[in-house]
């Protein structure tokens, strides 16, 4: 689980907007891109992101 002060700081990598918890993935309330959460740590890399749309896939 991310602590919700880590989620205060935390932003997209892409568009430097804020980001929300869904299910396993943050996401970009920005941009939409989903970033996962692996072993409770965030990764916020671009090239891990899942592009909105391609959820499930």
């Amino acid at each position: 689980m991310i602590d919700k002060e880590l989620l205060k700081i935390l932003a997209c990598p892409l568009c430097k907007t804020d980001v929300k918890i869904e299910d396993d993935r943050l996401v970009c309330v920005n941009c939409g891109r989903r970033y996962p959460i692996k072993d409770d740590v965030p990764v916020m890399l671009i090239d891990e992101a899942e592009l909105p749309g391609k959820k499930g896939e």
